[in-house]
């Protein structure tokens, strides 16, 4: 049996690199991609905390996490997609220019 502090501290090690790489990266793509890292991360810690408690709770809320999670990529794919198209680039510090 795996102790929960292992499951917990991987959690934070991906969060921790999710949100690395959300704050430097300037590329979209990858931007998108560590949020889905970060919400992966959340969803590991909800599990570790439903096994730990032998209940069924976190499992449940991992469950509404990847349907958010699903709608979050389909709107967020589909912005990215519009984005890549118009403007040809996808930095993001060109995404401000949406506004004309």
């Amino acid at each position: 049996m795996v102790p929960t502090q292992y499951y917990l501290i991987l959690s934070a090690i991906l969060f921790g690199m999710g949100a690395v790489a959300f704050v430097v990266k300037r590329n979209i793509i990858t931007i998108f991609m560590s949020i889905e890292l970060m919400l992966n991360a959340v969803n590991l810690a909800f599990v570790a905390f439903s096994q730990a408690r032998g209940k069924l709770d976190g499992q449940i809320f991992v469950l509404f996490v990847i349907v958010v999670a699903a709608a979050e990529a389909a709107v967020g794919l589909g912005i990215i997609i519009m984005t890549a198209r118009n403007r040809r680039s996808l930095n993001v510090e060109r995404v401000d220019l949406l506004k004309l």
